[in-house]
């Protein structure tokens, strides 16, 4: 059956489509019916069934006979370390770490912190929190102490499992600290904590709460799996609030494994005891989804990779990693290919090695500009899918799904909408518009299994922020069009739509001409208040390494690139080049705080900002210009 058939297949008969799709699952109890509506507009699937993720991710692979299949591959380029741990020896140690937090009360619906490093450690936590039902909460490694103080006072987690610190380029972050921090801020004490001690930066310890990782297992007796309920809460998983009070995105059990394990072979094309690398980090939704628990589940190989796209050692340290370990399937960021792109634009250093066995590049986790898909798919070689999917969802809301149809690529859309989304363009009054106009992106509930059924205890906050705006609909906050032929574009985030003398224009639009300029690296553009206009777009150009002409000369012709793609109704006028954009560790660019800047208005620093310096550059590029004065 082509793509076709099997969205409309699921249009026909949603909870049949997944009923057959959770046929995959080890159940303790099946499910006896799909979605469970008696609290509509809060829906919840498989609610009846009874399930253990770690047992699904784990264990049944080792009672299949496939306890010496490859579960993890650690490859750390900062370190140099780099080791196999096998299906069997994951369950051993998941299950004894697991046996560990029971003999020390942690109990199911209990919450546990883990704020790890990318070590394998970290996802032998998240799979031993599972194991019991215990709900993890990963918190990004590094986070600042008042932004980890608010999550333990929103979750009250009995148990934090930390790093003694994370591994960056030439420095070590030490985490302890930070966390002996964020305790004292908190309201909420954990009753004890358990330190993972690297090398490279040994914590202090203290007397009576903390605990070694190795000590703490000693003498324990491992556990077997807790069965729960399908509706159990898998984990919690924070993501930023325009409050600046952190979301916590609740992720249900029973969904959560249906959907994944039907992603990796129908999105992904990847099989049992295949390689699938996610290169992102498990603080992110990514990390969790594709990094510990689909590849798994499906029973994959994963690779946690603790390095950087550049500087680790070089700009071909990726295509290292899928030679030495035949990936089949790369998942990543447009930024670190456009990191990539810049540090080595003709892309030397892929000739040194040998990418036969990767099939598939797949991006998400931004807007994925089409000269870096060009560029990917020039000196790859192989398809680059840009698919497109939110913390809240769990998995690609849109994307082209390789193991059922390689369909068409057009670039600079996410191909379509994947069973379980009814997705829609909406007007400003909540009406579906004709296809080819921008409008806001908006699905049509319910959402399917493994997307978000409420925020972590903060029920109205969740059906405020999402289903309020279009009463019947999850509102995604992203604004774009669909085509003819029912493909989606993202265009930018709803806040990110501009609006220069009455015309709503995408930044998104006026990003793709700007990066198509031979000499641009990467960009942004963000819209600036006018006293005249309301709105004026603001460009940002990085330029690639080894550019010689002068910026004003790139600047001048982008401004000319954009009047000659969009129109003089763009009005696009300004521009700077800057060494590097303000993003977040996992590469979004932070769009609203310049927009701040540039407007002289207060902001508040990010906490998932990579480096904080930026924002200084980015103010004294504005002042060149007029702006945030």
């Amino acid at each position: 059956m082509g793509y076709r058939d099997v969205y409309e297949g699921w249009q026909a008969d949603p909870e049949g489509f997944w009923m057959s799709a959770a046929e995959a699952i080890d159940w303790d109890t099946a499910p006896s019916k799909a979605l469970d509506d008696t609290r509509a507009p809060l829906y919840e699937w498989f609610a009846d069934a009874r399930v253990n993720t770690c047992w699904n991710a784990v264990d049944r692979h080792v009672e299949a006979g496939r306890g010496d299949r490859v579960a993890i591959i650690y490859d750390s380029p900062i370190t140099g370390a780099k080791r196999n741990i096998s299906y069997g020896e994951l369950r051993d140690n998941v299950a004894r770490l697991a046996g560990a937090l029971a003999a020390r009360g942690v109990t199911k619906g209990d919450r546990v912190i883990i704020y790890m490093p990318m070590v394998p450690e970290a996802l032998e936590a998240m799979l031993a929190c599972a194991r019991i039902g215990a709900i993890h909460s990963v918190v990004f490694g590094g986070f600042a102490a008042n932004e980890l103080a608010v999550r333990i006072d929103d979750c009250a987690p009995k148990c934090i499992i930390a790093g003694s610190c994370g591994i960056e380029p030439g420095r070590v972050v030490e985490y302890k600290p930070l966390l002996d921090g964020a305790i004292e801020m908190a309201s909420s004490k954990p009753e004890f904590c358990v330190i993972l001690q690297r090398e490279e930066a040994q914590a202090d310890l203290v007397e009576g709460r903390d605990h070694e990782w190795h000590a703490f297992q000693d003498g324990v007796a491992p556990v077997d799996c807790v069965p729960v309920e399908g509706n159990h809460p898998a984990y919690i998983l924070y993501t930023s609030g325009t409050t600046g009070q952190p979301k916590g995105v609740v992720r249900p059990t029973a969904g959560h494994l249906v959907a994944l394990h039907w992603t990796m072979k129908n999105i992904y094309n990847v099989d049992p005891g295949e390689v699938f690398w996610a290169a992102s980090d498990v603080g992110w939704v990514v990390g969790h989804s594709y990094i510990c628990y689909a590849p798994l589940i499906a029973g994959n190989t994963t690779v946690v990779f603790e390095g950087k796209p550049i500087g680790t050692p070089d700009a071909g340290t990726f295509w290292r990693v899928i030679e030495e370990h035949d990936v089949k399937a790369l998942f990543t960021a447009p930024t670190a290919f456009r990191a990539i792109k810049r540090a080595d634009p003709g892309g030397d250093l892929i000739k040194d090695y040998d990418l036969t066995g990767l099939r598939t590049l797949f991006l998400a986790g931004e807007r994925a500009d089409p000269d870096t898909i060009e560029w990917a798919q020039s000196k790859l070689g192989v398809p680059v899918i840009d698919h497109w999917w939110q913390t809240e969802t769990g998995f690609a809301i849109a994307s082209n799904p390789m193991g059922i149809e390689a369909l068409p690529v057009k670039i600079g859309s996410p191909s379509v909408a994947m069973p379980g989304y009814d997705v829609q363009i909406l007007g400003d009054d909540g009406h579906p518009i004709p296809a080819g106009e921008l409008g806001a992106i908006a699905v049509k509930l319910p959402l399917p299994p493994g997307t978000l059924p409420t925020l972590w205890n903060a029920e109205e906050r969740f059906v405020s922020s999402y289903l309020t705006t279009f009463p019947g609909y999850y509102e995604t906050g992203d604004a774009g069009m669909i085509d003819e032929d029912g493909y989606l574009y993202i265009m930018a985030r709803t806040d990110d739509v501009i609006n220069v003398a009455g015309h709503r224009l995408s930044t998104g639009a006026m990003e793709e001409v700007l990066a198509s300029h031979p000499d641009v690296a990467e960009c942004a553009v963000i819209g600036a208040t006018d006293a005249l206009k309301g709105q004026l777009p603001v460009g940002f150009l990085c330029t690639n390494a080894g550019t010689s002409k002068p910026d004003g000369d790139i600047v001048a012709e982008c401004v000319s690139l954009v009047r000659e793609k969009i129109g003089p109704v763009a009005a696009f006028k300004h521009a700077v080049v800057v060494d590097r954009l303000p993003k977040t560790r996992s590469g979004k660019i932070l769009r609203a705080t310049m927009v701040k800047i540039a407007d002289s208005d207060s902001y508040k620093m990010p906490a998932t900002i990579d480096d904080p310096v930026i924002l200084d550059e980015i103010k004294e590029a504005l002042q060149t210009i007029g702006y945030a004065n």
